[in-house]
């Protein structure tokens, strides 16, 4: 009986413990790059599954875009530390950035709550292309230096750094064609503006039957969305990276805040419906909050500035 008790007692306080974990007004979401592209699929996900667990309440998505994410990232200290703004927040891009010197930011000047998913990289070309493999790919890269141009999302950025990487791997030298984000390059790769792109698996897999063919992809096994495309790893390079998406908020924002606005987040990546709509776009959850920020930002400014320096970058 006590049991009974007990398990109707925690039942009833279930709903209470989410209506005191949800915000009081409206959340404005600020995103970094423009609609259309992986960033903003996320945000769309959360939108969808906050009114389901907080009906009362809307969740305002609103874009302030360009310079690969970094206008958004400069500015958002200026955002009202109420606790009830939120901008997403990407990596490699915060750690690159800064050091290449072109942005009016630091990496410190940007606060994490919540890290959420990660996507892979993927490289991919147009259907029409000849190039219907990767080994393809590479013949034609080295029979034509510097000609085969690869779209991206933004400077200094997880694709940019895909490139580089993918250039000094196998030995090729191919052009990189920076756009402001991910939606915005796919008309360009769609419509064979461009070779193809260095990009993420999201973007691959919304994109297979509108012109873009997948070659190779930065994970530890085949995608199951793609089981006809290699890893690198399987093409002798040991490769599996990609970019972190995640949430920061204002600096000034009290820690009471952010780790409730935290845990919020980490309740709708723990949902059945948000683990479904991941599956199905090609995130990769994760799930690292207020009380494991300091750590995980530690270890990845360290590897993340190891390889801006192979890069090259903030060296003009």
């Amino acid at each position: 009986m006590k049991r009974l008790i007990s398990a109707l007692g925690l039942a009833l306080l279930a709903p209470l413990a989410m209506a005191q974990a949800c915000p009081e007004k409206n959340l404005q979401y600020w995103q970094a790059f423009p609609p259309g592209g992986e960033s903003d699929l996320s945000a769309r996900h959360q939108q969808l599954v906050l009114h389901k667990k907080c009906p009362g309440i809307e969740t305002i998505i609103q874009y302030k875009a360009g310079a690969g994410g970094a206008l958004m990232w400069s500015q958002m200290n200026q955002l009202p530390a109420d606790g009830l703004n939120v901008v997403g927040v990407n990596l490699p891009h915060i750690v690159f950035q800064p050091i290449q010197g072109d942005v009016q930011y630091k990496t410190g000047d940007v606060v994490p709550v919540y890290w959420f998913h990660f996507t892979p990289d993927i490289l991919v070309v147009n259907a029409k292309s000849p190039i219907k493999n990767f080994q393809e790919f590479l013949a034609a890269a080295k029979a034509n230096p510097g000609k085969l141009s690869l779209a991206g999302s933004g400077q200094y950025s997880a694709n940019h750094a895909a490139h580089e990487r993918l250039d000094a791997a196998f030995g090729v030298k191919t052009l990189y064609v920076p756009f402001k984000g991910t939606g915005d390059l796919a008309a360009s790769v769609i419509g064979a503006q461009v070779d193809g792109a260095m990009t993420y698996t999201p973007f691959a897999i919304a994109n297979m039957d509108k012109g873009v063919r997948p070659l190779a992809v930065a994970m530890e096994k085949r995608h199951p969305l793609m089981p006809n495309v290699p890893t690198f790893k399987e093409l002798g390079v040991d490769w599996v990276d990609g970019a972190y998406r995640g949430i920061g908020m204002p600096k000034s924002t009290p820690p009471e805040a952010r780790k409730r606005i935290s845990d919020m987040w980490r309740s709708m990546n723990n949902d059945a419906e948000m683990k479904e709509l991941a599956a199905k776009s090609g995130f990769e959850l994760v799930n690292v909050g207020v009380e494991q920020m300091d750590a995980f930002m530690a270890d990845k400014t360290k590897l993340y500035t190891e390889g801006a320096a192979r890069m090259g970058l903030g060296k003009k």
